[in-house]
């Protein structure tokens, strides 16, 4: 079963615009907070849906990064090997002992370009894994949003059935605790 904030808030509303004909003062109240409850219930669980998938596309962004990173740092590795190998020959004399040297240096100078663009891509895999964890902290805040928020609305179906004020006072307590996790989401 898949869980559709915007169906579930028309689906509230249409129960609430029924109960309001009934024509009692109270039950229209009730009917008009599931009503605000609902598009609240709505909002937040859309914005549950995206903190959720930019926590995903963060995730995988840092694991891409760190796989440029890895091989970087692999192909620095055969260079330095090379530099080693092309340094021993120079050392070793000879004929091409001039050319051996300069493959050396140049070596030298290709790993210091490539320790940079590791070191970035690591840097950016740091940056990746923060997003992430930003993500899923808003995700988990917005989730006990969603969740205080829907549970209003049930207290709320209660208040209707059996046309008791506290419900519909607890129902509102609920939206307002949904409205202060959200705040907590973007704030904290």
């Amino acid at each position: 079963m898949t869980h559709d904030p915007a169906l579930d808030a028309h689906e509230h509303a249409e129960h609430a615009e029924h109960a309001a004909h009934a024509g009692d003062p109270f039950i229209s109240r009730v009917s008009i907070t599931i009503a605000v409850l609902a598009v609240l219930a709505a909002s937040v669980g859309s914005l549950e849906t995206v903190e959720a998938g930019g926590a995903i596309t963060a995730a995988s962004e840092a694991v891409l990064a760190q796989d440029q990173a890895t091989d970087l740092w692999n192909e620095y590795q055969a260079d330095s090997l090379k530099r080693h190998i092309y340094g021993i020959a120079a050392d070793a004399g000879g004929p091409r002992a001039g050319t051996y040297g300069a493959t050396a240096r140049d070596q030298t100078a290709k790993q210091e370009a490539i320790r940079k663009e590791a070191k970035a891509k690591e840097g950016e895999r740091e940056a990746q894994m923060r997003a992430s964890a930003l993500h899923e902290h808003r995700h988990h805040w917005l989730t006990g949003a969603a969740t205080m928020i829907e549970i209003g609305i049930a207290i709320c179906t209660v208040a209707i059935i059996t046309r008791r004020r506290s419900f519909w006072q607890g129902s509102i307590l609920l939206g307002v605790i949904g409205l202060a996790l959200f705040g907590a989401a973007y704030l904290t």
